[in-house]
């Protein structure tokens, strides 16, 4: 989500409740692995509805905690910024199925939620669908709400309006889409993604978007170059679009980003940020404008280690990733996916896997205080 916050702040600073919120012997989780007839909750989304209800998102993964088998999509729902949270709501199951990867985007017009996922055939794994082994492959669906995420239509296919026939593996998010605020095409729904292409087995983000209020889904740009995928999506100056994408070109321990100015039909060269280590894995992007800056600031949320999925950190960019010169720490221990939302009072909340000796014991609902330095 971009969202602008009140013009009389010039800036803001992350203020937790205490250097180390998360107390890895009393975590306090939102999806507990084990609970609700499901062995292991993975892959969270996070959105703030138009009318300030927080959504979050998360797979279950009923007999363990392999990304195929039967996988459901889930949510919870929260009036109060999360302090407290409804009954756990089964969005979309299909059997023994995989309906996956929650993408959702909040359409601030209309008010309605759109929920972007992956479905394959539980009995198909990754490797097979990558190599055209498979009995299946990934299909693209979308879900809406209208009534703040209490409940949701019927999935609807658009596999053949966003994925290429040469690809293969396919993947939304996993993390919220945006609405574009800005430029020639304000109020655009944007979806971050990525592919497999088949042969070569190169694989690439790219976006999906909407210019029609979600009636109909269209494949947007490509990054120029491989060996990336799972991206989240910022709006920055400009109207431009910045994609910041888990990295496998080992040689450089960090995120690589790439830069769109025609609202995401084609991308820059992609380039690395080497204040965002990563051990490979997804990450979270949010971005804001002050209101008399020209540019816009970022929050990023990740496992900030090179080599193992432990140390989730949340860091601030007050010039659209140049620097970073603001970083705390939420969870020191395991810790892996993640996502933010703005919340109805301008803090963050921030949903993220963690555990005390595995990342995925559990997905842990936080909310950051904004406070600002000059008013």
């Amino acid at each position: 989500m971009n969202t602008k916050i009140h013009s009389g702040f010039l800036s803001i600073i992350l203020f937790l409740l205490t250097n180390n919120p998360v107390d890895g012997q009393q975590m306090s989780y939102l999806f507990e692995s084990g609970t609700n007839g499901y062995n292991t909750f993975r892959i969270p989304a996070l959105v703030t509805s138009a009318k300030g209800t927080l959504l979050a998102f998360a797979e279950g993964r009923k007999k363990g905690s392999s990304d195929t088998g039967d996988i459901d999509l889930v949510v919870k729902r929260s009036d109060d910024n999360g302090k407290t949270w409804s009954d756990l709501i089964v969005i979309w199951d299909d059997g023994e199925n995989v309906c996956g990867n929650p993408a959702p985007v909040v359409d601030r017009n209309t008010g309605k939620i759109f929920l972007l996922s992956t479905w394959n055939l539980g009995s198909d794994h990754e490797s097979e669908i990558i190599k055209g082994t498979s009995s299946d492959t990934r299909r693209i669906f979308v879900m809406e709400s209208s009534d703040d995420g209490r409940s949701w239509s019927v999935p609807a296919e658009i596999t053949g309006a966003v994925k290429k026939s040469n690809w293969t593996w396919y993947a939304t998010g996993p993390c919220h889409g945006i609405q574009m605020q800005n430029g020639r095409h304000k109020g655009r729904l944007v979806i971050p993604c990525d592919h497999i292409e088949s042969v070569t087995n190169k694989y690439f983000s790219h976006i999906i978007f909407s210019d029609d209020k979600g009636k109909t889904w269209n494949l947007g740009g490509s990054t120029p170059q491989d060996q990336v995928n799972e991206s989240a999506v910022a709006e920055i100056s400009k109207g431009k679009l910045m994609l910041n994408m888990r990295n496998y070109d080992r040689s450089q321990k960090s995120r690589k980003i790439s830069v769109s100015d025609d609202a995401g039909a084609s991308w820059s060269d992609i380039y690395s940020d080497p204040a965002l280590v990563e051990p490979i894995c997804q990450a979270s992007l949010l971005s804001f404008h002050s209101g008399r800056k020209k540019s816009f600031s970022l929050l990023f949320l990740n496992p900030a280690d090179t080599a193992v999925r432990r140390n989730m950190t949340l860091r601030m960019s007050y010039n659209e990733g140049k620097t970073w010169p603001v970083s705390r720490i939420l969870h020191e221990g395991p810790s892996a996916y993640s996502d933010m939302a703005f919340l109805s009072n301008c803090n963050v909340g921030c949903l993220f896997e963690a555990g005390v000796k595995s990342p995925y014991e559990g997905i842990i609902y936080m909310e950051v205080r904004l406070k600002e330095l000059n008013k």
